[in-house]
């Protein structure tokens, strides 16, 4: 039998996930990192993007809007203001959102935030990349 880890996913507003998996994979500001069992402890941030729990009998995919990844030896926690399932994103809403915010950067007449307006469509663009991996995975 693997060895395990126990991984913790949890939104502002609720717990996503929680169990055991063989590794886990996220997206930190400066990369993404594999975490095994009895990994070096750490605290990171984590951007946009999706994580990645690979258990004995399925691999499972989130969407994090980012948030601070937590390890400790055995146990893997993931605490983000946003997450969800990935199979939970609706494609449709996410283009909606992501030409909102290119047609808002683009509009130099009107008063909006840039750096919000950046950030949804940094947000926008992982949760495409989530939906479109997991389309992928689904394919083969």
């Amino acid at each position: 039998m693997a060895m395990t880890i126990h991984v913790d996913i949890v939104s502002a507003e609720r717990e996503i996930y929680s169990g055991r998996a063989e590794m886990v994979f996220a997206t930190l500001v400066n990369g993404e990192v594999g975490i095994l069992p009895r990994h070096a402890p750490m605290i990171a941030h984590m951007k946009p993007g999706e994580v990645r729990v690979k258990t004995a009998t399925e691999d499972l995919s989130f969407y994090v809007s980012g948030g601070v990844l937590e390890v400790q030896p055995h146990v893997v926690t993931v605490l983000a203001d946003t997450a969800m399932r990935a199979q939970d994103l609706d494609e449709a809403k996410v283009l909606a959102a992501k030409q909102r915010a290119e047609e808002a950067i683009h509009d130099r007449q009107a008063s909006i935030d840039y750096a919000r307006a950046e950030a949804e469509l940094a947000e926008a663009l992982a949760q495409l990349r989530t939906i479109r991996r997991q389309r992928d995975k689904i394919k083969q």
